[in-house]
């Protein structure tokens, strides 16, 4: 892998420059067109520069304290905020459906056991059609299947209810319906997060990527807490309709998104420099404009049918390995996630390091430490989200997140654990912002859903790997050990990688 052979875009990715991108920003598109028309999302004669030479600082920059907060200005962007609202409608109602299954499960069988064979056969599909939609998300409208797949997870959650609210009891059915969700979930996941970069300017990248994460780590927090608060109340079933009623308002946001047809073109140079950005288009507009793109090409906004197999996937995959940049940042996060994410030792931890807290307390708080570290970098994104260094950002944000968990693994008292930890949540939430604006800057958007795909498979597949082995290890080694030298290992580890690939440590947005 390291020896591949790169392109002349990737070698220029690789040291930097900014990648050309596809669309003028979404702040001018034709938003109020009548959804699912097939006109090219940001096609109006007012503005035919493409995204990343968009003036995007034209609002005063804030002063003092105000700098430090959250960025806010990709909500300014219509389509995005609808985007983001959809996403935070929906933050909250999927943990109450993912506290009521493992819930159900264990109710019916009474056993751990058949609660992690339902995980697992949950994380199953979720790889498989995150891969497969990161494909399809390449090939068609991505509103389009934003509609289907946010539709197929509401209808999932309805059955949900359904069978708890008649007292079916059957293990199997609550699998095939968590199986045929986390399926929806794959696809729909991957093309979200696809289709930001369709939405706002190259600077804003960072701050979008910490807007979408902060709701989804804030769901994380609360909405386990809501669920064990309405149970008593309402019962479970209703966690399912709650949820299910949640992602019908999605939909309508999703809705009212523009049109994100695939674009194709054909070209040859560098992403530097001028050239025509898209010539003649099919259709009833038909436009010129100037690119930051070297060589020829020429390109339109509706785009010929083209296949969503196997084959294209692994293409995405032959796609990373030829970008250092990318590959670096997806070996980031399986770094930092398999070295250092020491979930699976929190139970034992909480039962004998710091029982003198209270076993329950002491579990509650390691659990939520990490979600709580991440929303409050992201309420605090202001500090970092205007960087333009992504790569350094990368790996100091890695870094830090290791030294954070070796602290906790050093920490006799349970608050200072807890501490160690809050900070390692914000720093992955750092890590996570720029890895997603790498992604979503460097790959092309004919690539974007395929990159997405992979992104959601390390995201979902790196934790679960450091469960086990974590677990291994906290057998062999004891439970404070194996976390302190798992943080050890991910800070030595990153460095490393920083020294030997530069590619990732001079990559500048």
């Amino acid at each position: 892998m390291d020896g591949a052979e790169t392109t002349g875009e990737d070698t220029a990715r690789a040291e930097g420059r900014q990648a050309g991108r596809d669309l003028p920003a979404a702040r001018d598109a034709p938003v109020d067109d009548p959804p699912g028309t097939d006109a090219p999302v940001n096609d109006l004669p007012v503005n035919d520069l493409p995204v990343n030479d968009l003036p995007v600082n034209d609002l005063p920059p804030r002063a003092g304290w105000r700098r430090l907060m959250m960025d806010t200005r990709p909500l300014r962007h219509l389509p995005f905020r609808r985007l983001w609202l959809s996403t935070a409608v929906t933050a909250v109602g999927s943990q109450l459906t993912a506290v009521a299954v493992p819930k159900q499960v264990y109710d019916i069988t009474g056993s751990s056991a058949w609660v992690g064979y339902a995980s697992f056969a949950g994380l199953i599909p979720l790889v498989l059609f995150a891969l497969w939609g990161g494909a399809i998300a390449d090939t068609v409208d991505r509103r389009k299947l934003l509609l289907v797949t946010n539709a197929g997870i509401a209808v999932t959650s309805l059955l949900f209810w359904v069978q708890a609210a008649t007292g079916a009891d059957s293990v199997l059915l609550l699998i095939l319906l968590l199986a045929s969700q986390q399926a929806f979930f794959g696809i729909n996941q991957t093309t979200r997060s696809a289709s930001i970069a369709r939405l706002v300017s190259l600077e804003e990248l960072p701050a979008s990527n910490a807007l979408m994460s902060t709701v989804g780590s804030t769901g994380m927090v609360f909405g386990p807490l809501l669920a064990g608060a309405l149970i008593p109340v309402v019962g479970l079933p209703e966690l399912y309709l709650i949820d299910a009623v949640g992602l019908c308002a999605a939909l309508w946001a999703v809705w009212r998104l523009p049109a994100l047809p695939p674009l194709t073109g054909t070209g040859t140079g560098t992403e530097a420099g001028t050239a025509t950005e898209a010539g003649t288009g099919t259709g009833s507009r038909t436009r010129t404009g100037t690119g930051t793109r070297t060589g020829t090409g020429t390109g339109t906004a509706a785009a010929a049918p083209r296949r969503a197999g196997w084959r294209e996937v692994a293409a995405g995959f032959r796609y990373i390995t030829a970008s250092r940049v990318l590959l670096l940042s997806f070996v980031a996060d399986i770094v930092a996630m398999v070295f250092g994410m020491p979930r699976a030792l929190f139970p034992q931890l909480a039962a004998t390091t710091y029982s003198p807290w209270g076993e329950g307390l002491a579990l509650g708080l390691l659990f939520a430490a990490i979600p709580i570290g991440a929303v409050v970098g992201g309420l605090f994104s202001g500090t970092f989200s205007r960087a333009r260094n992504h790569g350094v950002m990368v790996i100091a944000a890695v870094v830090a997140w290791g030294i954070a968990v070796a602290g906790s693994g050093l920490s006799p008292s349970l608050y200072w654990a807890v501490g160690f930890l809050v900070a390692g949540g914000a720093a992955d939430m750092v890590s996570m912002v720029f890895r997603g604006a790498i992604l979503q800057s460097v790959a092309t958007d004919d690539m974007r859903g395929r990159m997405q795909g992979v992104f959601t498979v390390v995201v979902a597949g790196g934790p679960r790997v450091a469960d086990l082995v974590h677990g291994m290890a906290g057998a062999a080694l004891g439970t404070r050990t194996a976390v302190t030298a798992g943080g050890l290992l991910v800070v030595v580890t990153m460095l490393a990688l920083a020294l030997a690939m530069p590619a990732l440590r001079h990559y500048r947005a």
